[in-house]
């Protein structure tokens, strides 16, 4: 008998910056009947889930949960704080940053770009929007990447908040930690963010199609007076479903086990471990490629 060529011995093992690999457990905890999702039984599992994900954005606001990718997430930050014509500042540390710029000119909306060396984590000398070319026209959000997912730089958010803040600047603060959340240090409230983007598929451990934004209150309050086209990723739709433990629309109902369960790992491991074990493994990467690097 012909050896089939194309099959491959052993489990796949993922080696890109995201998605991640799945652990079992969290695999199991999907593979499981699907219920209705208006049923009282799910509302207890929307409910805790919602309740689950401010332990690792930590705050104590609310944290609306979408089915997309975190590119959906980022258009939900946008078009419910802001209204067509709006100024957005945004710095440049890579490539998703780039992608923030061209999501926010095809909503219509006007970022400004602080070109960055893609080698350099965003700083507060670089953010801070104080400068009379920054104040004249009237930037309304900044925008901020915690983590850079195409070259890993790591940005300061609690100095840039400080720089917002010294500037007595009113524009909302965003940043993206989509590949940093659950993997390094985050604080939503005590870092003053107003409104914090996340996914599923990297530090959370979960397979993509799910995505978050953290609300703070002042993201709220302006959230009232957007002009923006929205209606899949309205947040008053969502808040209001989510009170009672349901969705505007069907969730990713099998992820939401998934979300749980990931979350429950998490905490298991203590979320100063994870972030420890990370660091560890980042460093040992450096160290081992400038190793190769000196030997080329």
């Amino acid at each position: 008998m012909a050896q089939n060529s194309a099959r491959n011995p052993g489990r796949h093992f993922l080696q890109i910056p995201g998605p991640t690999p799945l652990p079992d457990r969290v695999l199991r905890a999907m593979d499981t009947p699907i219920i209705d999702h208006r049923g009282p039984e799910f509302a207890k599992i929307t409910k805790k889930a919602l309740e689950a994900i401010k332990t690792i954005f930590k705050t104590t606001n609310p944290v609306v949960i979408y089915t997309a990718t975190g590119t959906g997430a980022w258009e939900g930050a946008l078009v419910n704080t802001l209204s067509p014509g709006d100024r957005v500042l945004m710095v440049e540390t890579g490539q998703f940053a780039h992608c923030g710029r061209r999501m926010a000119e095809r909503l219509g909306l006007k970022p400004e770009f602080i070109t960055t060396d893609w080698r350099q984590a965003s700083t507060r000398r670089r953010s801070k929007p104080s400068s009379a070319r920054t104040r004249t026209r009237a930037s309304r959000r900044v925008c901020v990447l915690h983590n850079e997912t195409s070259t890993g730089a790591l940005t300061p958010i609690a100095e840039i908040r400080k720089a917002i803040d010294a500037a007595g600047h009113p524009a909302l603060f965003m940043v993206d930690t989509i590949s940093s959340l659950a993997s390094a240090d985050y604080r939503h409230d005590e870092w003053g963010v107003d409104v914090s983007i996340g996914g599923a598929q990297k530090g959370l451990m979960m397979p993509p199609g799910m995505s978050f934004n953290a609300i703070g209150d002042k993201a709220l309050k302006a959230s009232q007076t957007s002009a923006m086209p929205k209606s899949f990723f309205a947040w008053d739709d969502m808040l209001n479903m989510n009170k009672i433990g349901f969705f505007p629309y069907t969730p990713a109902t099998q992820m939401l086990h998934g979300l749980i369960v990931g979350i429950e790992m998490l905490h298991e491991e203590g979320l100063d471990n994870v972030f420890a074990r990370h660091q560890r493994l980042a460093e040992a990467t450096r160290r081992a490629v400038k190793v190769w690097v000196s030997k080329t």
